[in-house]
C-alpha cells in the first residue's frame, strides 16, 4: 500500500506542477473554449487574480506532494480546487469527467493514507 501511496502521491504532485507552470509560464496554447465554458473561463481570467492564484496554490501543492512534505496540509489545499475542476466538467465540459474522476479518488485515497493526521480534526469538543 506503501507502494501504491507513493506511486499516487507522486504521479499527482508531476499533474499539478505540469499544469501550473505551463499555464504560468504560457508553454502551452490552451484549447479554444466555446459556450458556457468559454463564458466561464473569461470570467476566471478576466477577474486577474483567480487563475494565477489557483495556479501557484497547484504549484505549490504538487511540490508539496512530490516532496513529501507537508502532504497533509497540500491535500486539505487542493481539495476545494479538485472538487471545482470535477463540478466544471460535470456542467460545462464533459470531456474531461474522466480526469476529474481519477483527481478526486487520487485525492481521496492521499487523505485515506494520512487519516491519523485528520482523524483529530473530526473528534466532537471536550467540555
Amino acid at each position: 500500500m506503501k507502494i501504491a501511496y507513493l506511486v499516487v502521491r507522486i504521479l499527482v504532485g508531476i499533474l499539478f506542477i505540469f499544469s501550473s507552470l505551463s499555464f504560468l509560464l504560457k508553454l502551452v496554447v490552451p484549447p479554444e473554449q466555446t459556450g458556457n465554458m468559454k463564458v466561464f473561463m473569461d470570467g476566471m481570467i478576466a477577474s486577474g487574480y483567480l487563475f494565477p492564484t489557483i495556479k501557484i496554490l497547484e504549484l505549490i501543492c504538487g511540490l508539496s506532494f512530490l516532496s513529501g512534505f507537508f502532504v497533509p496540509l497540500a491535500s486539505i489545499l487542493i481539495s476545494p480546487i479538485i472538487v471545482n475542476i470535477l463540478l466544471v466538467h460535470v456542467f460545462l465540459d464533459p470531456n474531461g469527467i474522466p480526469i476529474a474522476i481519477i483527481l478526486v479518488l487520487a485525492n481521496l485515497f492521499i487523505a485515506h493514507m494520512n487519516r491519523e493526521v485528520f482523524l483529530p480534526l473530526l473528534k466532537p469538543k471536550n467540555n
